[in-house]
C-alpha cells in the first residue's frame, strides 16, 4: 500500500517518507478500512516533531487519527455485513503505531462509525479528534439544556464544534474570538453573541450578554483568559480546558474558590471510552441531520504530507485532509 510514515522525529520536510509499505491485515475484532481522506490535527503533528520532548512511540508511525474510507476487509468477530460500509474513523493512530495516511488502516471495529449517505467525506474526515474533544468539553459535566456556555477561540476546530453541540444540546452559547474584524466571521455559527477579546472591555461585553453569569467556559487558552473566566462565572460554574498559552498558568485562587469553581482538563486520548463512544454517536446523528459545519480546505495529494503538516502547524483556519486515493 501507498502510505506515509517516519521513523525519528522533526520537521516534516525532514522525516516524513512516502513509498510502499505492507498491506496490514486486520486482527479479531477489528475492520480493515481503504482510506480516502486522512484529515490531519495538530497532535499529529505535535508528536512528529517530539513537541514538549515526547519520544517516538513506536520504531514506526503512520500519523493521522482521523479519517474517512470504505470498510474492505473484517476480522474475526465482526459481522461480515460491515463490508463495504463508509465510515469515519478516529483514534486510528492513538497508543496504535499506525494512522490514516495510508492506503489501508487496521481499528478495532468500535472506531469506525457508519457515515449516512448525505454526510460528505471531508465533514466525516474531520469529526475524530476535535468533535470528541469539543463533545467532552461541552457535555463532561452533564447537560447544557437552558445553560449559558462561553466557548472561547470559537473560530477554531474545536471552538467552532463546541458552540454547535452546545446548541444543539440546548444550550444559549456565547463565542469569543481574539480580534474585532473576526466578529462577523463567528456570526456564521449558531451563537447569541460574539464578543472581541481585544474590546476595551471583554468582561463587561460578556455579561452584558449573560447578566447572571456563565455556567460553563470550552477554554482554549486558559494562562490567557482565566481571569476573564473568573470574571463571568456564576458560582459553580466549569471552566473546560483542552490548551493554554502557558504551560504553567496562574489563575486566580481566591475569587475562584469563593466561586466553588472547577476547572477540568481535557485530554482527548484518554477521555472514558464511553464517554468516546457517546461523542462519535452523537457526531453522526448531528453530521446526518445538517447540524454541523466543518469548514475544510481543498484535498493535499499524499505525496504532499508533509505540505499538510506544515499547513497545520501555520494555524490554517480550514481543517487540512490529505486525499488518499487521488
Amino acid at each position: 500500500m501507498r502510505a506515509v510514515w517516519y521513523d525519528r522525529q522533526g520537521s516534516a520536510q525532514d522525516v516524513l517518507t512516502v513509498g510502499e509499505l505492507p498491506d496490514p491485515e486486520p486482527g479479531a475484532a477489528e475492520v480493515r478500512v481503504r482510506v480516502r481522506l486522512s484529515a490531519v490535527n495538530p497532535g499529529d503533528t505535535k508528536k512528529r516533531r517530539g513537541w514538549l520532548g515526547s519520544s517516538m512511540p513506536f520504531p514506526r508511525v503512520i500519523p493521522h487519527s482521523d479519517g474517512v474510507g470504505v470498510i474492505d476487509k473484517v476480522g474475526d468477530g465482526v459481522d461480515a455485513s460491515r463490508l463495504g460500509q463508509r465510515v469515519w474513523v478516529y483514534g486510528a493512530q492513538s497508543y496504535r503505531p499506525f494512522g490514516t495516511a495510508a492506503e489501508y488502516v487496521t481499528v478495532p471495529d468500535a472506531l469506525a462509525l457508519e457515515l449516512p449517505e448525505p454526510v460528505s467525506d471531508e465533514l466525516g474526515a474531520c469529526l475524530g479528534i476535535p468533535g470528541i474533544t469539543a463533545h467532552r468539553a461541552v457535555f463532561a459535566d452533564g447537560p447544557v439544556g437552558g445553560a449559558t456556555v462561553v466557548v472561547h477561540g470559537v473560530l477554531g476546530a474545536v471552538g467552532s464544534l463546541a458552540a454547535q453541540i452546545a446548541t444543539w444540546g440546548g444550550a444559549r452559547v456565547i463565542g469569543t474570538v481574539r480580534h474585532q474584524h473576526d466578529v462577523d466571521l463567528a456570526r456564521r455559527l449558531p451563537l447569541s453573541g460574539v464578543v472581541a477579546l481585544d474590546d476595551d472591555d471583554p468582561v463587561n461585553s460578556i455579561r452584558s450578554a449573560a447578566p447572571h453569569g456563565v455556567d460553563r467556559i470550552i477554554e482554549v487558552s486558559l494562562s490567557d483568559n482565566v481571569d476573564l473566566d473568573a470574571a463571568i462565572a456564576k458560582v459553580g460554574a466549569v471552566i473546560a480546558a483542552y490548551a493554554t498559552g502557558r504551560d504553567r498558568p496562574d489563575i486566580p485562587f481566591w475569587p475562584m474558590l469563593f466561586q466553588n469553581i472547577t476547572i477540568r482538563l481535557l485530554g482527548s486520548d484518554d477521555f472514558p471510552a464511553s464517554a468516546k463512544r457517546q461523542a462519535a454517536t452523537d457526531l453522526t446523528t448531528m453530521a446526518a441531520a445538517g447540524a454541523l459545519t466543518i469548514p475544510v480546505a481543498p484535498p493535499l495529494p499524499l505525496e504532499h504530507t508533509a505540505e499538510a503538516h506544515d499547513r497545520v502547524d501555520a494555524g490554517s483556519r480550514r481543517r487540512i485532509v490529505v486525499a488518499v486515493d487521488a
